[in-house]
This record gives structure tokens, C-alpha cells and sequence, in this order.
């Protein structure tokens, strides 16, 4: 198994913690909970802001002293329904109680300039984007992207692969901070797989070859992007889902496509042996 994929650990509880210094990188932390009912989790964001996305299930949430009473209205993640999600700024504490079986994924950055109050950022807001032609449509729930400013540096989406697609593709990357044409965003992907005994593929890779990962991805599997291109496919009879957490100095989602590939968004392919040339 390649170190950026990483297994969860156990079937409840705390299922993975990624911190920035075990990562080796500044800004994304993101935990991954399974709980029963009754389960309890808190934790206090410290200087951090943390965006907490209800997977499946329902919860009692609190953030910030603020009750916002039993929520979630997804039992099954592949209901495809938008989630509930909410923001807990810097200097504050959450807290989730379970009443039916809950997947809760809390994904953290740095405090940033201007950041806004706790508050429920959805289902409310999130509406659903059809993405790509062919084998290569998915269905995106922007939860917490740039044109939504609901916090200073994360941004968080959330999408749904059919099974014999392809998404995160063509490949592409973010991972300078030369813009307008890009920007640096570190990213997780936790991945969700229907039926869940299946698998799908995720490689992570640079252009000139010194990163090159090609990973078989299970149900709750997370997987780092620290840099590269990173495309992900189903297999034929299994549906993918991933949670993307992002961060980094801006909050904008620059990126570059993979020139080999970006012949795959013109409408003729290339001519024999033009390797010139990848979206997310």
C-alpha cells in the first residue's frame, strides 16, 4: 500500500486522523468518525476553522454553544441527497450525538483573514451540478467551494461516480501557486464504494514522473493529494463517492489539466502520435 493511502482504523469511532504535520504539509487536516447511536464525539477547533459534513446518518449537533437540534436527512450516502454540514470557526467546539448509525467527516485549516460565523451550511444552498459527458459524468455537491463563502480557507465537495466512470478527469493538478492560472491546494479524498466490497482506482502522479501512485481504493479508504494529478476511476457494478477536503493560501480552486491529456475536452482526438495536449 502506498503511503498516501491510508486505511481506516477499526469500524467505530475516530476511523482516521490526519493531521498537517503527519501529513507533511501546512494546511489540511481531515477525521473521519463512525458512530452508533448514543455515540458522543467533541472536540474544540483550537486555531483552526473546521468545516463537519454528516455523511449518512442523523446527529444531535451543537457548535459554538449553538444547538442546531437532530439532523440529517441521508441515511445512505448513495441517496445522493445533499448533506448536512456546518461551520465551526477558530476558538470554538462542536459536538455530535448519534441517533442512527452516522459517518461524520470533519475537515480543518488554518485560521485565516475574515472568517465567518458558526452557522449550518447545508443542505440548504447546495445544489447539485451534472459534470463531464459519457463515461466521464458525475454529479458534484459544491458544499463549500469559493462561490459559497462560508469559510477563510476550506473548501469542501463532495462527488458521486457512477460505476464504469471516470471522474477527477481528465487529469489535473493544483499544486503551485502561480495564478491566475493556478493555485496550491492541498486535498484528501475519502472514498465511499457501492456495494462496499468493491474497489476503485485513484493514481496520483506528476508530470515528470518522481511522484507516479496507482492505488486500489477501498470503502472508507482516505487518500492524499500532496501534489500531482489525480484521476479516479470505478469499476464496471460499483459506484464510487469521495468527500474532497481542500486548503492552502488562497481560497480559490485553480488547476492545471495534464497537457497529454487535454486533448480529451476538444471534440476530435489527436493524430497519431500527438501527445500534445486533461478537469476535474
Amino acid at each position: 500500500m502506498h503511503e498516501l493511502q491510508r486505511k481506516p482504523a477499526g469500524e467505530r469511532g475516530r476511523i482516521h486522523h490526519l493531521t498537517p504535520e503527519e501529513a507533511d504539509w501546512s494546511y489540511v487536516g481531515f477525521d473521519v468518525y463512525r458512530l452508533a447511536p448514543g455515540d458522543r464525539v467533541e472536540e474544540a477547533t483550537g486555531d483552526r476553522e473546521a468545516i463537519l459534513v454528516l455523511v449518512e446518518g442523523r446527529a444531535w449537533i451543537t457548535v459554538d454553544g449553538e444547538s442546531y437540534g437532530e439532523r440529517g436527512d441521508r441515511l445512505d450516502v448513495f441517496a445522493k441527497t445533499p448533506p448536512h454540514a456546518f461551520y465551526a470557526p477558530p476558538g470554538t467546539e462542536w459536538s455530535a450525538e448519534a441517533t442512527t448509525p452516522t459517518v461524520l467527516a470533519v475537515g480543518s485549516a488554518p485560521r485565516g483573514e475574515g472568517h465567518p460565523p458558526a452557522g449550518a451550511i447545508g443542505p440548504q444552498g447546495i445544489v447539485g451540478v451534472e459534470r463531464g459527458e459519457g463515461t466521464n459524468r458525475r454529479w458534484i455537491h459544491p458544499i463549500a467551494m469559493e462561490d459559497r463563502p462560508v469559510a477563510a480557507r476550506l473548501l469542501v465537495t463532495e462527488v458521486f461516480t457512477p460505476a464504469g466512470h471516470w471522474s477527477s478527469y481528465p487529469p489535473h493538478r493544483h499544486d503551485a501557486a502561480e495564478e491566475p492560472e493556478m493555485t496550491y491546494l492541498e486535498e484528501t479524498y475519502y472514498h465511499r464504494l457501492r456495494p462496499s466490497g468493491g474497489f476503485a482506482v485513484q493514481r496520483v502522479y506528476t508530470e515528470d514522473g518522481t511522484l507516479d501512485a496507482c492505488m486500489a481504493v477501498e470503502d472508507h479508504d482516505l487518500v492524499l493529494v500532496p501534489r500531482g494529478h489525480h484521476p479516479c476511476g470505478a469499476p464496471h457494478g460499483y459506484e464510487l463517492y469521495y468527500l474532497n477536503v481542500m486548503a492552502g493560501p488562497v481560497r480559490r480552486w485553480r488547476f492545471r489539466n495534464d497537457p497529454a491529456h487535454a486533448w480529451i475536452l476538444s471534440p476530435s482526438p489527436p493524430e497519431e502520435g500527438d501527445s500534445s495536449g486533461g478537469q476535474h
